[in-house]
């Protein structure tokens, strides 16, 4: 791991640890940028195929949501959680191989919302979905 890529991960893993969880490793997700106003990451169709051998729909959701709530819990600060309430998303095309790679972008950046508009592509730059996520945005709970 570069050096690049290690300052990424502490970012990515300062926005609540979530971004590095099980799911997304599980995936194969990839952070390559990350801010409150755009996160970058992506992730392999392979492994993560419906029967027909073509990316599967909740996997492009899974991607969405987690570049979604790594640029919430970035804008929200070390002190405060994002908790993803809503998605929506259009799948416009199949992807077969390769990587896709998915653009977070704040549209709203509020003290109780967030939400990111999330272009992903496959690896030749045509649109496979379009997905917006909502997140709330909460102060972190005390612990005893």
């Amino acid at each position: 791991m570069t050096e690049e890529q290690r300052d990424l991960a502490a970012v990515v893993e300062s926005a609540g640890g979530g971004a590095y969880g099980d799911l997304a490793e599980a995936m194969g997700i990839e952070y390559l940028e990350a801010s409150p106003e755009r996160v970058v990451g992506r992730m392999p169709v392979k492994g993560n195929t419906q029967p027909y051998g073509l990316l599967h729909g909740g996997a492009s959701c899974v991607l969405a949501e987690s570049l979604g709530s790594v640029g919430s819990a970035l804008h929200a600060g070390p002190e405060r959680i994002a908790m993803g309430i809503e998605i929506s998303a259009t799948h416009h095309r199949a992807a077969e191989a390769g990587w896709v790679t998915g653009v977070a972008t704040r549209a709203h950046g509020g003290r109780t919302l967030a939400t990111y508009d999330v272009v992903i592509s496959d690896d030749r730059d045509r649109r496979v979905c379009t997905a917006r996520i909502t997140c709330m945005l909460r102060d972190k709970p005390s612990t005893a």
